[in-house]
């Protein structure tokens, strides 16, 4: 005999099938496209509404018109050297000035993470150092690096080129967050003056391990920074004055690469963290959204990837209830860089082969 209750059971299925449809494409209401072919960039920001300068680590400087897709190459003096994963790193425009972050070669086959600056010139940048991280390590690893700007002051990241407790030693810059003025001088207000009198004068926190991302919040004024763990332990945080996150005392929740542990995921006296991965992701290139294409995630922390390939979305409002959501995974590839674009808030994304756009779909 015929089930009665069939109909019933095949327009219930049919409905469900529908609404999980629905449901995944309106969850997906953006598109991603690939604005131009490029050769392992790193770092990226806009010049203008129509251009966005980029770096590629093997020494290229470019500036690409996300219009008509124009690509030029720009001319540069700088002394560095591809090592490992070293080369040209971040960049950034302000003002007509560009601040540059980068592996120089200090001779011998040493290397620092070092910042210049130079006058915006489309044809050739004329760079000027501002900062050499001390001393220079023959290491490959963990350069950091990003560049942000709060008020008159420069914010970086410096790596600690995996030399583990040398984190911990105020005395040398690699491990470090880096605190200087736009012009290179030092505020009188970092660390050392204020009460840390054996702290390097740049120095603004310790116990960095291999930061790649580093963002101003529009928001609330703060400097954020992502930081990679080693077998685990990635996190997102604040940049915090005088402050210590512990490598290598600490291990964020992860091991040594054998397998062998660290130390414990925090423990008071260090700054905690806001949000930890473990296993890692392979934090990379962060920012706080605020913009109209994705006026929804206003005030939310983007947090990009490169293991993971992942694009993911942080509300940090309450630090005691982190809320996490993965926009995309698995879409483009390894993230290295993110930006906002400055009128329309659509956002473009760097990855190990070009430079890409992610739009809402009209």
């Amino acid at each position: 005999m015929e089930d009665q209750n069939y109909p019933k059971v095949k327009k219930f299925f049919f409905l469900f099938i529908f609404i999980l449809s629905f449901s995944k494409a309106s969850s997906e209401n953006y598109k991603i496209i690939k604005v131009t072919d490029l050769n392992n960039p790193w770092g990226s920001s806009f010049l203008n509404n129509n251009e966005i300068i980029i770096t590629e680590k093997s020494g290229l400087i470019k500036i690409v018109n996300i219009i008509n897709n124009q690509v030029i190459n720009v001319e540069h003096n700088l002394n560095f050297l591809e090592d490992g994963q070293g080369g040209l790193l971040d960049i950034l425009h302000k003002d007509n000035k560009i601040w540059i972050s980068y592996t120089e070669n200090r001779g011998n086959s040493k290397t620092s993470t070092s910042i210049a600056l130079a006058n915006l010139n489309k044809k050739k940048l004329e760079f000027k150092n501002i900062f050499q991280a001390n001393p220079p390590i023959n290491s490959g690893y963990h350069f950091g690096s990003r560049l942000a700007i709060k008020d008159n002051y420069l914010f970086a990241s410096a790596g600690e080129r995996g030399k583990g407790m040398i984190a911990q030693d105020a005395s040398k810059h690699p491990g470090s967050i880096i605190r200087i003025h736009l012009d290179g001088s030092i505020p009188n207000d970092n660390p050392k003056f204020d009460g840390k009198p054996n702290w390097l004068p740049e120095i603004y926190q310790i116990g960095i391990r291999n930061p790649q991302g580093l963002t101003v919040s529009p928001f609330d004024g703060k400097v954020y920074m992502s930081n990679h763990g080693a077998k685990g332990g990635d996190w997102f945080g604040e940049a915090k004055k005088g402050e210590n996150y512990g490598w290598k005392i600490l291990g964020w929740g992860g091991t040594n690469y054998s397998g062998t542990p660290i130390g414990p995921k925090w423990k008071p006296g260090f700054t905690k963290a806001i949000q930890y991965w473990v296993p890692s992701i392979a934090t990379s290139a962060i920012t706080i959204y605020k913009g109209k294409e994705f006026k929804e995630w206003n005030g939310k922390a983007l947090i990009t990837s490169l293991k993971d390939k992942s694009l993911r979305k942080l509300d940090f409002n309450d630090i005691s209830n982190v809320k996490e959501e993965v926009i995309f995974k698995n879409k483009i590839g390894r993230i290295r860089d993110i930006q906002i674009h400055p009128i329309s808030g659509k956002l473009f994304f760097l990855n190990q082969n070009g430079l890409w756009i992610m739009q809402k779909i009209s």
